[in-house]
């Protein structure tokens, strides 16, 4: 990204700062500095974004900082608020360090007074790889509920869906509709698979 225009000392410093914790071949894609009137009583925030995640450094009175670090795949969602004299940016992210579940706790990370331009930057980045991650967690989520449910594949859905040839048929039709409230089959899907297991009782 391009320097910005009233890039100073501080602002370099902090720069040199988010160069240093990046990883082999991780690259600085966005930054943003918090704007001087966000930042009377403390030192000026400063955000980016990563080829591998999303980086807060908070620079301490006396010397060294802070990092907040949000992997990608961490990321559950990422909001935008653009107002007269600064941008907010808003992040949730899985407090699980690992692929979470939409069901999964999560932690949220607010940064006001970025640069209109810069936060919008930073946000189409990150809303890119929100949706890129939550596709993939809705696959991990189905493969991990058909392999809980066992059993046949149905229409055009890859993989398994839940056994209808074993166990109670109330059992199997509750598990049908939770993966249909789950969105992790479709209504057509869901028909199909009511009426094989009603047709084997």
């Amino acid at each position: 990204m391009s320097p910005m225009v009233d890039e100073d000392g501080g602002a370099r410093r902090a720069l040199e700062h988010l160069n240093s914790v990046l990883t082999a071949n991780e690259t600085l894609e966005a930054w943003a500095i918090q704007r001087r009137l966000f930042a009377l009583k403390h030192r000026r925030l400063v955000v980016a974004a990563t080829s591998g995640r999303f980086l807060a450094l908070k620079r301490g009175l006396f010397g060294g900082f802070g990092l907040t670090d949000i992997r990608w795949q961490d990321l559950k969602e990422v909001k935008i608020e653009v107002g007269i004299i600064g941008a907010c940016l808003t992040l949730a992210a899985f407090a699980s360090p690992d692929l979470a579940s939409a069901s999964a706790q999560t932690t949220t990370f607010t940064y006001n007074g970025l640069r209109k331009d810069q936060a919008e930057a930073l946000y189409r980045i990150a809303q890119g790889h929100d949706q890129a991650w939550r596709e993939k967690r809705r696959v991990r989520d189905l493969e991990e509920m058909r392999a809980r449910a066992g059993g046949i594949q149905v229409g055009n859905l890859a993989g398994t869906a839940p056994d209808v040839t074993s166990g109670d048929a109330t059992q199997r039709l509750q598990h049908a509709k939770s993966m249909l409230d789950a969105r992790l089959i479709s209504d057509s899907e869901y028909e199909a698979l009511k009426a094989k297991i009603i047709n084997q009782v």
